[in-house]
């Protein structure tokens, strides 16, 4: 911790010394130090690949954070870290997210028949992660009790896109409507109308099994073409539709 605690509530300081989460203690020790924490700090000094992600865990603890921009060794323009306002603490989320029952999502998986919600692969139970569709950011820890509508199973992939996503999104950072997210692919991939406030629209695709032979065919046809496999197919459901016309 650095030298200037003083300057922090003691309630604060009290809630950051009894937080348990590995990844969110690390960030919070380093930008307690040195007054902030950039993703090459904390890919390069700690290890973590998503940095977004450890910027989670510290905002589920309760400890607020505030994104801004800064100059990598290299010149390059990234993210970094630092405490936001200490006046939006929130003592309440000490203890982190809220443990989903092995039960519950039990649930989940037999409801989704042990797909992605997102990419529609399959997967193991344990290779599914319990999600909120509306980020924790945004509609606070919404238990289970309250209904598995309100969550979904992610791989570990798509998990992290989402994450990412939605670190940058301006609804999160600024409006934290929760029906802004529920229209959003991230919150509700089979009836949205935007990405993170973008008019985009997104199809994740899988071929499995014999199926596969369709994709490398599909896939050495687009080569002879000069076209990379999603131009190839975005242009075969053109074709088709100009033709249902």
């Amino acid at each position: 911790m650095d030298k200037n605690e003083s300057t922090y509530p003691k309630e604060f300081l009290d809630h950051i010394y009894s937080i348990k989460n590995k990844r969110a203690k690390i960030v919070i020790d380093h930008i307690m130090q040195y007054g902030f924490i950039t993703t090459e700090d904390l890919e390069n000094i700690y290890g973590y690949s998503h940095p977004p992600r450890a910027a989670r865990d510290v905002r589920e603890v309760g400890v607020p954070l505030e994104t801004f921009k800064v100059k990598s060794k290299e010149g390059k323009s990234i993210a970094a870290y630092k405490l936001g306002d200490i006046a939006e603490f929130q003592a309440n989320r000490i203890r982190g997210r809220i443990r989903f029952s092995k039960k519950f999502k039990k649930t989940l998986y037999k409801a989704c028949y042990g797909k992605c919600a997102v990419c529609n692969g399959k997967f193991a139970e344990s290779y599914l992660q319990v999600d909120h569709k509306i980020p924790y950011e945004v509609g606070g820890n919404i238990s289970s009790e309250q209904g598995p509508d309100y969550f979904m199973l992610l791989c570990n992939s798509c998990n992290r896109a989402k994450s990412w996503s939605c670190e940058h999104c301006d609804n999160q950072k600024t409006n934290k409507s929760p029906y802004v997210c529920l229209k959003c692919y991230w919150g509700n991939p089979t009836d949205y109308n935007h990405i993170a406030l973008k008019e985009i629209r997104r199809l994740d695709l899988q071929w499995e099994w014999n199926e596969v032979i369709c994709y490398d065919t599909a896939k050495l046809i687009a080569k002879e073409n000069g076209l990379e496999l999603p131009d190839f197919v975005k242009q075969i459901i053109e074709n088709i539709s100009l033709s249902t016309k």
